[in-house]
């Protein structure tokens, strides 16, 4: 090489280097751009929703067959005829009897879980079925929850409701203990199931009101095609055990007197609440 081809490939040399550079640069992207719209399996499911669909199956058959699963409020979450009036106005009072209930959520295995009991009367039903649904999911999915100790799994968790908290609270401050806290945490119902299972990746709790198990699902694709896990159990909880909220609602004319909500009809009066996991 003479000097004048030397002279000539040093001054190329930062235009390969920025050619380089733009290449990597779109080979990120391109990357990034296949990651954001990688596929994600849905390999396994758990829940309980009103009308005894304790089963993705039972629930299938609950839609096909057009069941209708409002009911009046049931005695075990709280005495109807004493909270309702329909005056919505009436101090104290909510203007609906209905809603969507699921059954038998006072049941919860508490030497499965490896909780005592009496740390169990202070544990709200929404973290009992979190538990029980996400054991579920993966056992359908045939993945065995004890081999999961130390995994990249995440755990996603739409919750919102303090229904229970409310609960205790009325029966007088004396009824606070040491499990309260952990019991009825948002932050601790994602995180007992991480602690439980021994799960490493990414574990939290959303509260966006109606969309949090919504967001639930975004965030748990986002990281698993982020790889912050590879496996994620995502989904949400809400039950309605305290009249507080129903009553709170009424006042501001949310739910419909009827118990049915009527989308997009001129005779629209509001929504009726429902319980679920999954």
């Amino acid at each position: 090489m003479n000097e004048k081809q030397a002279q000539q490939k040093e001054q190329n040399l930062p235009l390969e280097r920025a050619i380089k550079a733009l290449k990597d640069a779109r080979s990120k992207l391109e990357r990034y751009e296949n990651q954001s719209k990688e596929p994600i399996a849905i390999i396994g499911m758990g829940c309980r929703f009103p009308g005894g669909a304790s089963t993705p199956e039972a629930f299938w058959e609950l839609l096909q067959n057009g069941v209708d699963a409002i009911t009046e409020v049931p005695l075990d979450r709280w005495a109807i005829d004493k909270y309702y009036d329909s005056d919505p106005s009436a101090p104290g009072k909510m203007s609906t009897r209905y809603g969507g209930f699921m059954e038998r959520i006072q049941e919860f295995d508490t030497n499965f879980f490896g909780i005592s009991p009496r740390e169990t009367i202070s544990l709200d039903p929404q973290q009992r079925l979190l538990l029980e649904v996400s054991w579920e999911a993966l056992e359908r999915s045939g993945i065995n929850p004890q081999k999961l100790t130390g995994s990249s799994t995440g755990v996603f968790v739409g919750i919102c409701s303090n229904d229970y908290t409310q609960k205790i609270l009325t029966q007088g401050f004396e009824q606070i203990d040491a499990y309260l806290g952990s019991g009825n945490s948002h932050g601790a119902a994602s995180g007992r199931i991480s602690y439980l299972l021994g799960l490493k990746g990414p574990s939290l709790a959303v509260d966006t009101a109606c969309s949090s198990s919504l967001l639930s699902i975004h965030l748990a694709t986002t990281s698993l095609r982020n790889r912050e896990c590879n496996l994620a159990l995502a989904g949400g909880v809400n039950a309605l055990i305290s009249p507080g909220s129903s009553i709170n609602f009424s006042k501001a004319g949310m739910l419909s007197p009827d118990g049915r909500c009527k989308t997009f009809d001129a005779t629209a009066d509001g929504f009726v609440r429902g319980e679920g996991c999954g």
